[in-house]
């Protein structure tokens, strides 16, 4: 491993276990631009791509100026400077068998880095009111165990996340809830998913439900038709990731989140939408946008007033454009695009990533809408179940 990428990573650890210190746009800049030299230098597949460009990018000035890789190339090319000994682990992104999935190769210097940031990111957006702390939620993540999905970018989040807790006073030991089929398929042990709620519900502790969108939709199905309705304890949180990857029916996100309050007693105030991908190292999180945030007279908790204000947002060392695919170009403040990722985290692969996802520019952060027409469907992403509101 070379020392100048790896006093690179060492360096943005830093950077993002200090929240009294932004990375703010000349200061990103700067730093991408560094990476970007870099990653030429000791990532053979990056460097050859970029030679084939006509003129070859020479002496950039701006972060946006950096050749991004499309998600497709991962499948085909070998997009790091990590040498084949040193590769430790490989994210695939996820989708049907019948697809060849794109890789991101770590090394324990990259995890070390990935995983600084997903929880940097996690603690600042999956919150417990006033009353908890987050280490009081019990963990219930509706996915495989990282034995049975080792190639999975979400579990390996979980299974960090997992850890993080285990270190603190947790009221139970997190536990994962799901399997793998024979046909690579992810299912859900509905008994014991309803054996950890319950026990949430008898020691009322306020539990932390993890899972992609799919998941939610099996167990939301499960509970309608066993006519099963749970209220968890106060300050339970939920959040749903990734999309239905043709494994279940799919649904516009208002209606899961409305079953999800309905089936689990979790308000929409604490349903938090993840974004992330096998090609990234960091996440987004859909927040709230403004002032649109109320509480209700009689003390009860925040719920939210306008689901237009809640768009996604990247941590401060990545940046997000939204591209017109016509014209390469960002669009305006309100079109659709496609989602084009500058991760700094990314730094023993190619910190700009071209996704196959559309969204909507909302100033720095986007509204997302889900997989381009033209893409072939992937595991974590949205479908394009819900129409943009205007």
């Amino acid at each position: 491993m070379t020392t100048e990428l790896s006093n690179f990573a060492a360096r943005l650890r830093e950077l993002i276990g200090n929240a009294q210190s932004p990375i703010g746009n000349p200061q990103f800049s700067e730093l991408a631009l560094e990476l970007f030299a870099l990653q030429l230098k000791y990532n053979p597949a990056y460097r050859k791509v970029c030679a084939s460009r006509k003129p070859m990018p020479g002496a950039l000035e701006h972060w946006t100026e950096i050749p991004p890789m499309p998600t497709a190339v991962f499948k085909e090319l070998e997009l790091t400077s990590i040498p084949p000994a040193e590769r430790t682990a490989v994210f695939h992104s996820s989708g049907t068998t019948e697809q060849k999935p794109s890789r991101h190769f770590h090394c324990p210097a990259s995890l070390e880095l990935y995983e600084a940031s997903l929880w940097s990111s996690f603690l600042g957006n999956v919150q417990s009111d006033l009353r908890f702390t987050i280490y009081d939620l019990r963990l219930v993540c509706l996915t495989p165990p990282p034995a049975q999905a080792p190639h999975s970018s979400l579990v390996h989040m979980f299974e960090t996340v997992r850890q993080k807790f285990g270190g603190e006073s947790v009221p139970a030991s997190p536990v994962f809830l799901g399997g793998v089929a024979a046909d690579g398929s992810w299912t859900l042990n509905f008994d014991a998913t309803l054996a950890a709620l319950n026990e949430s519900l008898v020691t009322r502790h306020p539990s932390l439900l993890l899972g992609t969108a799919f998941s939610f939709v099996h167990l939301l199905d499960y509970l309608a038709e066993n006519n099963l309705r749970l209220q968890l304890p106060a300050g339970s949180r939920v959040m749903e990731t990734g999309g239905y990857k043709n494994r279940s029916r799919s649904m516009p996100k208002s209606e899961l989140h409305q079953l999800v309050t309905e089936r689990l007693g979790v308000p929409p105030s604490h349903i938090i939408c993840e974004y992330g991908m096998s090609e990234l190292s960091s996440q987004a999180y859909e927040g709230v946008t403004g002032d649109a945030w109320r509480v209700t007279g009689n003390g009860n908790l925040p719920c939210h007033s306008s689901l237009d204000t809640r768009h996604f947002r990247f941590p401060q060392w990545a940046r997000v454009q939204i591209i017109s695919p016509e014209t390469g170009r960002e669009v305006a403040e309100g079109e659709t695009g496609l989602i084009r990722v500058f991760d700094l985290a990314n730094v023993f692969s190619v910190l700009g990533i071209q996704t196959e996802d559309l969204g909507v520019r909302r100033a720095e952060h986007f509204e997302l809408i889900g997989r381009a027409q033209f893409a072939e469907p992937r595991g974590c992403s949205l479908m394009m179940a819900e129409t943009r509101q205007s």
